[in-house]
């Protein structure tokens, strides 16, 4: 099993009337200014955020996803890159999983290559390349056009893996990029390129072109039960492609805070809805406009994943929720969205977690919202010593190999068992 951290990277600013407790102001997302930004809080915060991943490498996470999202402050990872390109550097073992770059949104391919190439040289072979559409908030941060954005996804990515593997210099003359010279110097230092994940939450055709392209499926705090649909979905498209599918083809990310006492893990956890809101997180979702998100040519209505199920999946991309009422915190717990607790406590919602979905990979989101440095730093403590370990145990047990344990085109085993 691949075990990943992930936090969102918030702008935590205590004298926001957004951030804190309850009473806070909810956001509508893509409205605040950017006048609001104070450099040495965020200065203080991206070194925050890399000390935890330090640590989690201490503590024997197997790596850390990163993702990005614009003019916001529920993230601060804007440019994943240049963070990637940094843990490149500072790290020494955990993996660097991009979930991901906006192929479809960027305007020269290339430049991403190159990027990407070299980080994995200096990183010795530590980084999994992961794409994404984006949502409206990327096309409309960068004026990518929305209704080209699929075919821009598509034709980047082959250009990219040509880029990668074959030796130069040759031509690209495709609809949307044309080069008269591609011959970059920097080449992935994984062969024939670094692995390619894709995450996903709602849409239908991301879902069916990673299964045919045999890539690893990350689906990203969605619920149980339509989670488990979207797999057995992937597990048909890949028999239908001529393979078979497995743990290693899957992974799912989940809500998870440990602490030292129950009191402890409960007030804490609750502090995940207490940042500055997120449209994509269950209970601190603030507004959404849907005219600047659900814009044409992204999300269809007619291909969505049984996960429209969930008003959080469809309120994060500006869909109608007429109808569902937003998820509280103990709706959360009730149905494992959110996992806290001591070690004990937390493992026994994880092992029904695997035992209903079977992943290969998890990645654990901790330290966001409001959560302080001691809160993550104990968090990440306790899952060091008491949860990885017995993760560890049990995907044994349960036989949930990761992606670098079994291939996920193959279905070979890449290690000894």
């Amino acid at each position: 099993m691949f075990i990943g951290y992930f936090t969102e990277r918030p702008y935590q600013d205590p004298s926001a009337p957004y951030f804190g407790d309850a009473k806070k102001e909810e956001l509508t997302d893509l409205v605040l200014s950017n006048g609001t930004y104070d450099p040495e809080i965020a200065s203080d915060l991206y070194n925050r955020y890399f000390d935890e991943k330090l640590y989690a490498e201490e503590m024997g996470f197997d790596g850390f996803m990163m993702n990005e999202h614009h003019s916001t402050p529920f993230t601060m990872g804007s440019v994943v890159n240049i963070e990637a390109a940094i843990l490149a550097r500072i790290t020494k073992r955990a993996k660097i999983v991009l979930l991901g770059n906006l192929i479809g949104v960027r305007s020269d391919p290339l430049f991403l290559a190159e990027e990407l190439a070299v980080m994995d040289v200096i990183s010795r072979g530590r980084i999994v390349s992961g794409w994404v559409r984006g949502t409206g908030r990327e096309s409309l941060s960068h004026n990518s056009p929305t209704p080209f954005n699929w075919e821009r996804f598509q034709e980047a990515h082959d250009f990219i893996i040509k880029t990668w593997t074959t030796p130069g210099p040759f031509r690209w003359e495709g609809r949307y990029f044309q080069y008269r010279y591609v011959n970059p110097w920097a080449k992935p230092f994984q062969k024939p390129h670094m692995p390619i994940w894709v995450p996903g939450v709602l849409s239908y055709n991301t879902l069916e072109w990673a299964a045919r392209h045999r890539f690893p499926y990350i689906m990203t705090a969605t619920d149980e039960d339509p989670t488990k649909q979207c797999f057995d979905l992937y597990q048909q498209i890949a028999r239908d492609n001529g393979y078979e599918a497995g743990p290693q083809n899957y992974g799912y990310m989940i809500k998870l805070h440990v602490d030292e006492t129950e009191e402890l893990a409960d007030a804490t956890a609750r502090k995940l809805l207490q940042g500055p809101s997120n449209p994509f997180l269950e209970g601190n979702q603030g507004g959404v406009h849907p005219h600047l998100q659900n814009l044409p040519g992204l999300t269809s209505k007619k291909q969505l994943l049984p996960t429209a199920s969930s008003r959080a999946a469809l309120a994060g991309r500006g869909i109608s929720t007429t109808g569902f009422q937003p998820g509280s915190f103990d709706d959360q717990r009730a149905k494992r969205g959110i996992i806290c607790g001591t070690p004990e406590t937390v493992l026994k919602d994880l092992r029904v977690a695997l035992e209903k979905l079977r992943p290969g990979t998890i990645m654990i989101w901790d330290g966001d919202g409001a959560m302080n440095h001691d809160d993550a730093m104990r968090s990440l403590r306790l899952m060091g010593e008491v949860v990885l370990p017995t993760l560890r145990e049990w995907s044994k047990e349960l036989d949930l190999p990761g992606p670098f344990e079994r291939d996920p085109a193959t279905g070979k085993d890449l290690v000894a068992k």
